[in-house]
């Protein structure tokens, strides 16, 4: 029996991980995948997100969420255990795809597919990094908050903080790099990231430009790679500084909140941006339920850039309320924010 592929989509916050899952779905010419997702808070936003897209290639029974955690950090208590209960399914899929949380580090779960629970079974096609390029212009991941467009800016990553450090590591894991969100940068900047990106890639990490997850499948599934194998060279930096031990996350800090119907698009938009730039938050995401509207409104929020859209009427039966996502740097003023996005709904 030929063994089943896997890819891992990595990447940091607001990336486009599920963004680049949602074309992948699309565009499956008839092969079969599941889906693994992990979510570092515990409200299921990406799943929600992703199911129905594909209904013909990953049925919603093929979605399997590990929710509330980082999947690096569970491999043993979590991650086995679906990937032996996902194999021992009468059908098996074509292709596995697994999004890490935007926090996670790809190297113990790449490690995790020589355990010989699932070795003879699967093999890791590929590690794909997505990079939110408007991310690294905003200065994300710099030393300073100037961007890439100042010329005060001598690095675009600086690995001497927890967002640089993460982000290195996420990077030097990939095989194959796709720098997302393209549209927003302009063509200057985009060489000026390709030229520093390239300091943290392994030779012959792949790095391709996209826009909005664009990718031709051929470039993304069936890389062949088999990087279970090949783990020289791809050591995080907490792994090398601690003797190859795991990494925490003490570093970053997230809660969820859910409160009542709100009176206006508007007035929780607005509120989510004040409290974005006040509080410093990384990461926002959720769904909220308008009063009067049919449908329930997504929420995506990073950084300082907030988009929102009406994506699916109200299930029957379904709870009609506001659930958020909140992501940032440790430690979070859980009582402030919660009080800030609390406005909107009074």
């Amino acid at each position: 029996m030929s063994k089943i592929p896997v890819t891992v989509i990595t990447g940091f916050l607001g990336a486009g991980k599920t963004t680049l899952i949602r074309h992948v779905l699309a565009h499956a010419r008839g092969k079969r995948l599941a889906l693994i997702i992990n979510e570092f808070g515990d409200i299921g936003v990406d799943k929600d997100i992703l199911a129905g897209c594909g209904d013909e290639t990953c049925r919603e029974e093929d979605m399997i969420e590990l929710a509330n955690g980082c999947i690096c950090c569970t491999v043993a208590e979590d991650f086995i255990p679906t990937m032996q209960a996902l194999l021992a399914r009468p059908e098996r899929p074509d292709h596995i795809i697994i999004e890490t949380s935007g926090l996670a580090l790809p190297q113990p779960l790449i490690r995790a597919f020589n355990w010989p629970e699932i070795k003879a079974e699967v093999t890791v096609d590929g590690v794909v990094t997505v990079v939110d390029a408007a991310a690294l212009v905003e200065g994300r991941f710099a030393a300073n908050e100037f961007g890439v467009e100042n010329d005060e800016v001598d690095e675009i990553v600086d690995h001497e903080t927890p967002l640089g450090e993460l982000f290195q590591d996420q990077l030097v894991a990939a095989d194959l790099v796709i720098l997302n969100k393209t549209d927003l940068v302009h063509e200057e900047a985009l060489d000026t990231i390709e030229a520093e990106l390239s300091e943290f890639l392994r030779p012959g990490t792949g790095l391709l430009r996209a826009r909005d997850g664009h990718v031709d499948l051929g470039a993304l599934l069936g890389l062949g790679i088999g990087t279970e194998g090949q783990l020289d060279g791809r050591e995080s930096q907490h792994e090398l500084e601690h003797g190859g031990e795991g990494h925490e996350h003490d570093d970053f800090d997230s809660f969820s909140l859910r409160f009542p119907r709100i009176a206006g698009k508007d007035q929780l938009l607005s509120a989510i941006e004040e409290t974005i730039r006040d509080y410093d938050v990384l990461r926002l995401k959720g769904f909220a339920a308008i009063e009067g509207a049919p449908a329930r409104l997504a929420i995506q929020a990073v950084g300082p850039r907030l988009s929102a859209y009406f994506d699916r009427p109200w299930k029957e039966g379904e709870a009609r309320e506001t659930a958020l996502v909140v992501i940032g740097e440790s430690p979070l003023d859980r009582e402030a924010i919660t009080e800030s996005l609390n406005r909107a709904a009074a």
